[in-house]
């Protein structure tokens, strides 16, 4: 069918018709049903028995099937059969042929009507059998690909179909049901995508030496050499110790200058025992790259969102383990203990300086730029500048350097506790230090330090009601450290595999649609004032997004250039800290490039897109876009359900700041109050998830993202099924193409509720699937869900 445009002639299957605002269709199948009779039989009547499966044209204007909403367009059959006029049907109107009998012929005139009642009353007996056969045809079918099969199996495998699985009223168990903890599809996908990784990894060893290829290979072999770690024993790690002015528990201690121990730290191990310092895009606008500093990340839990009894079972493990680590480097167990202590207590002082994101935006103080020299004023224990400067090199800085400071007050409270053990208890903060640094490198060491270090992992979580961790696999460690350090040169090998030209086209394709159903969704929204409307739509249509790769890889000697500073061996240890120096540099180096490639932050074979607010550029990364999630061969169903909710939902975290206080200051206050209220009486109405305590307000921004996601992707596949006839569906599952739309949306959440992290800014996954859906009357309709039931509530909400 050629594509038209208005007030252009369009040749259809040799009928040339005027478009000025229609659409022209060439076939039978493009018509609305109800149209064929009452237009075949007048051209029967009319002796245009050929025009009849053909000639679809009314008053040069065609029935078209409807907009979204379902309600019918154009002039309708009615009104079509009145403007049917004797220019478009020649036969009609005009005197009758020669040879032919008169007009004014009784006879014929009987005859004539006879024949047209006869032929009326066969097609409209027969139609109705005509179209049940027809609309059967064209109606959903079953997809038997071997992508769908293992798409159908993996669905078998999660859904709970029992009884006892109402959809209506726990559709997170009938989609989950009972395999929800071993079946996690982002944990199974991250694990697939390392498979692949592993296979290319194992097939590097013909490169050409000295090759990034090459260079992969071995420092993947050395990781594998557990030989050789076993043998090395904690050597390497002593080694280490000594360079930064060794420790008073082993022997060979030197008191050496706090601010040079720290520098190394940084710089050197990429270790931040008192504060993180990253380079980041400027929270304003124009979001230039800018060193960040921002709050430490701990061992320690955080005592607040603890009952005080579990608090206290953390803190025994986490000691039994530090101490554990003192006596395996050499340390006498009394002394080992009494550090240790230290170390646990300076780690506690540091937390309680934290104030929550939450409460500093609450304050109005989100963050503070200042120079190098102000925050030296306010936090004096540390050398900013040498310690900074050694950390991003080869940026040149200078105390005039502008640098973001996430919480200033913790900085100063941080300063004046390590001024306090500088001037007391010098040895133990080296001690603290220490002890940090050998759990940040303990995948690099012997199975001692490891099989300390995963104890630790799963008795806290055991306290925590977490599931256990996994088996541990040494393959698996050695290939996310591969690639880490070498992601330049695995990218290509790795995208090469999974995604193909015609995969990025079918993302492209899913991606569009739902930027399509975002902008229109905008125009609707209640709360929003026209200016902010028209900046938000210009923001969606002037995005730039990226599926997969870079359009252009960089060249391989570029590539090769990338190591030229990673030294391998002749320990594992010494190969992995050479790997953390370069990368760091290369970070670095890349914020100092005019086309600065930091927007991919996520590696190719990683599960989070990423969105770059200094570039504008949302990131789909290849190893997101594969099974479950999306495939080109899936139903439309699935990929809209799943992938096209995932990239709804990292459209409207562009627009996230505009809910919180004074983040839309031109909006109908009173109406964005409205809906926000709504949305949070909303969650809070459903049953507490688990036993641990659920504080909805740190979740509320993913929430609305949630419901926003679900919303936006069920209008983009529906205006994909209104033009786009059939739909495949997965067989043996009993579920119409809109109920596997829902299902495939909720099996991505799918994963134990007890897995919920203290700090993570999503609700458990049972909210994350029940909300969403409870806020969806489509979901209700499809799955005949009775009123009043938990999916189907009086009062929907809706941000978005």
């Amino acid at each position: 069918m050629t594509a038209t445009h208005s007030g252009h002639q369009v040749k259809n299957g040799g009928i040339e018709t005027n478009t000025e605002g229609w659409r022209r269709f060439g076939r039978r199948g493009d018509v609305a049903p109800e149209m064929w009779t009452p237009l075949t039989a007048l051209l029967l009547q009319r002796g245009e028995g050929a025009k009849a499966e053909t000639v679809l044209t009314v008053s040069g204007k065609v029935w078209e099937g409807g907009d979204k909403t379902g309600e019918p367009r154009g002039p309708g059959p009615a009104r079509a059969m009145e403007s049917l006029s004797s220019q478009e049907f020649p036969g009609a109107g005009r005197p009758p042929e020669e040879g032919q009998p008169a007009a004014g012929s009784r006879c014929w005139v009987v005859a004539r009507q006879l024949l047209a009642a006869v032929l009326l009353l066969g097609l409209s007996l027969g139609s109705p059998v005509l179209l049940v056969y027809l609309l059967r045809s064209c109606g959903p079918g079953a997809c038997d690909s071997p992508a769908c099969r293992a798409l159908l199996a993996r669905a078998l495998a999660s859904r709970n179909a029992s009884a006892s699985a109402a959809p209506c009223a726990d559709f997170f168990s009938f989609a989950c049901g009972e395999a929800r903890g071993s079946r996690d599809p982002f944990q199974a996908l991250a694990e697939e995508n390392k498979r692949r990784l592993r296979g290319i990894l194992e097939t590097l060893g013909s490169q050409q030496p000295g090759s990034g290829e090459e260079q992969a290979f071995r420092f993947y072999s050395s990781c594998m050499d557990t030989d050789a770690i076993e043998a090395a024993g904690a050597g390497p790690l002593r080694q280490v110790i000594e360079e930064l002015g060794g420790w008073r528990i082993s022997g060979n201690w030197t008191s050496l200058d706090f601010n040079r121990t720290l520098r190394l730290l940084m710089s050197q191990y990429d270790h931040f025992p008192f504060f993180k310092a990253y380079l980041g895009p400027h929270p304003t606008p124009p979001h230039e790259p800018v060193i960040q500093i921002d709050q430490p990340e701990f061992d320690v839990p955080f005592k607040q969102e603890q009952e005080q009894k579990i608090y206290a079972q953390n803190m025994r493990e986490y000691l039994a383990y530090l101490n554990r680590l003192g006596t395996l480097l050499g340390g006498d167990p009394d002394e080992v203990q009494e550090h240790a202590s230290m170390s646990i207590s300076i780690a506690s002082q540091l937390v309680q300086f934290l104030r929550p994101l939450a409460q500093r935006r609450a304050q109005g103080k989100p963050f503070q730029v200042v120079t190098i020299d102000q925050l030296q004023e306010l936090a004096p224990a540390i050398d900013w500048l040498s310690c900074l400067q050694a950390t991003f090199t080869p940026m040149s800085l200078s105390s005039s350097q502008l640098v973001v400071v996430h919480d200033l007050d913790f900085l100063k409270h941080m300063s004046r506790l390590v001024e306090d053990q500088l001037q007391n208890h010098r040895d133990f903060l080296q001690s603290h230090m220490i002890f940090s640094l050998v759990g940040t490198l303990s995948p690099a060491l012997d199975s001692q330090f490891q099989k300390a270090r995963r104890e630790l992992s799963g008795k806290l979580r055991e306290l925590t009601e977490q599931p256990p961790l996994p088996a541990h696999q040494q393959w698996l460690k050695c290939v996310e450290e591969t690639g880490t350090f070498f992601e330049p040169t695995l990218e290509p090998l790795f995208v090469r595999e999974v995604f193909s030209p015609g995969t990025r086209s079918a993302a492209m394709e899913l991606f569009t649609a739902i930027k399509d159903a975002l902008v229109a969704r905008l125009r609707r929204l209640p709360w929003m004032d026209e200016e902010t409307r028209k900046k938000a739509q210009d923001r969606v249509t002037q995005l730039q997004v990226k599926m997969g790769p870079p359009e252009q890889a960089p060249e391989p000697a570029l590539v090769g250039q990338e190591y030229n500073d990673i030294h391998l061996g002749p320990s594992f240890l010494q190969s992995f800290l050479s790997g953390v120096r370069a990368r760091r540099a290369r970070i670095a180096r890349g914020f100092l490039q005019p086309f600065p490639r930091h927007r991919w932050q996520v590696s190719p074979w990683g599960l989070s897109a990423h969105y770059s607010v200094s570039d504008h550029v949302l990131v789909f990364p290849a190893g997101l876009l594969q099974p479950p999630f999306f495939h080109p061969g899936y139903p439309r169903a699935v990929n809209f359900g799943a992938a096209g909710s995932i990239m709804a939902r990292e459209l409207l975290h562009i627009f996230s700041q505009l809910l919180l206080p004074g983040g839309c200051p031109a909006c109908d206050t009173h109406a964005l109050q409205e809906a926000l209220l709504c949305l949070e009486g909303h969650y809070a109405a459903f049953p507490p998830p688990g036993r641990a305590p659920f504080n909805g307000s740190h979740t509320f921004l993913e929430d609305a993202a949630d419901v926003g996601a679900l919303a936006i992707a069920l209008q983009a596949y529906n205006k994909r099924l209104l033009w786009r006839r059939g739909e495949a569906t997965l067989p043996n599952l009993d579920l119409s193409p809109q109920q596997l739309f829902f299902l495939s949306y909720a099996q991505v959440m799918c994963r134990e509720l007890s897995t919920q992290e203290s700090r993570d800014t999503h609700s458990p996954p049972i909210l994350r699937v029940h909300g969403p859906l409870s806020s969806t009357p489509a979901f209700a309709r499809h799955f005949h869900c009775p009123h009043g039931t938990l999916l189907n509530p009086s009062r929907h909400c809706q941000l978005w």
